[in-house]
């Protein structure tokens, strides 16, 4: 079989990421690689065996021989990209959030469907094993109905953006839209449209640099914290707490342990990925199942039904309100 081949739009610390999944996949080539800088550029084709591709940085109708265009730029040029990929009858593949604005997130969706391309936003929260079985367990009703949800994502400010991109509002839409996002998504994935979102929070120079964001679903309420605003060296955390009529998980310090009435807390084992390290991961695990999920839905025809662009949407959706709801209280 023809192997499917990747050209890579960005090799910084995501497209690196990216990069090393591609590697582990069969079937799968990143054949081309583009970046502003010659020399990351240069080091990234070196590490990964591919061509830089100039195409892809200007026009990726001239990118040859390649079926998926992976963006992994900053976040105020996912629109031009995404456009420009679909309208050369390429798949994408977008790193989240799926834009800057909704008007730029429903170019996105038409451009790729008038031309019958796929489009995968990276939420990969969504496919993080910890995750991913706290959906399992709440589905299953094993614990009985969930009843509160804390979730939180914090660390110090995220240095390592190329340019230090992150650090600029009107590309990276500040902390709740680069991070506290991947808890606002999982929240909706998880429990559909809230009854109520309440946020408050912190500015500063770079956008809202931490957010409480309280949901209600029903009689189940959220609890989400995130922010970039700890000292430098804090290092990056994510956990959950899941509290259930009979039961709890609780996700803290990368293991997860689930509570239940009158039996021995259990601690899921779960297979670990090593990445490359830096920025805020050591585990390619979530990014593997989502692109391998990507590619064999793209070679067998079937749709892609744990990450939709339009649920990509929403979530981007929901952060610009908890966004506006910050600003306006301050």
């Amino acid at each position: 079989m023809t192997p499917l081949r990747v050209g890579l739009l960005g090799c910084g610390f995501m497209g690196r990421t990216h990069a090393q999944v591609y590697r582990l996949l069969p079937e799968v080539e990143l054949v081309g690689a583009w970046d502003d800088d010659p020399e990351r550029l240069e080091a990234a084709c070196a590490e990964f065996g591919c061509r830089p591709e100039a195409g892809l940085g200007a026009d990726p109708v001239s990118a040859e021989g390649i079926d998926v265009v992976d963006v992994c730029l900053p976040t105020a040029l996912h629109a031009r990209a995404t456009i420009a990929a679909a309208r050369a009858g390429k798949h994408v593949v977008c790193e989240k959030p799926i834009a800057r604005t909704l008007e730029e997130a429903d170019a996105m969706i038409a451009a790729c469907e008038t031309k019958g391309v796929r489009l995968l936003i990276g939420h990969c929260i969504r496919y993080w094993a910890e995750y991913a079985e706290l959906r399992r367990i709440v589905q299953s009703g094993e614990l009985g109905a969930l009843t509160s949800l804390n979730l939180t994502r914090y660390g110090g400010f995220p240095h390592w953006s190329s340019r230090d991109w992150l650090s600029d509002e009107a590309q990276a839409g500040g902390a709740v839209m680069d991070m506290h996002i991947h808890d606002t998504d999982f929240a909706l994935d998880l429990l559909g449209e809230p009854d109520e979102t309440v946020s408050f929070g912190t500015v500063d120079r770079r956008g809202v640099s931490q957010v409480f964001t309280t949901m209600r679903f029903g009689r189940c309420t959220v609890h989400a914290e995130g922010g970039w605003n700890l000292p430098a060296g804090t290092p990056f955390a994510m956990t959950f707490r899941a509290v259930f009529e009979q039961g709890a998980a609780i996700f803290e310090g990368g293991s997860l342990t689930v509570y239940a009435d009158g039996e021995e807390p259990r601690r899921p084992a779960f297979a670990r990925m090593a990445g490359a390290g830096g920025g805020n991961i050591d585990d390619l695990g979530g990014y593997a199942l989502e692109l391998a999920d990507f590619v064999d839905a793209l070679r067998t025809g079937r749709e892609v039904t744990v990450v939709t662009p339009q649920s990509a949407r929403r979530s981007l959706a929901t952060v610009l309100e908890e966004t506006r709801q910050v600003k306006a209280r301050l």
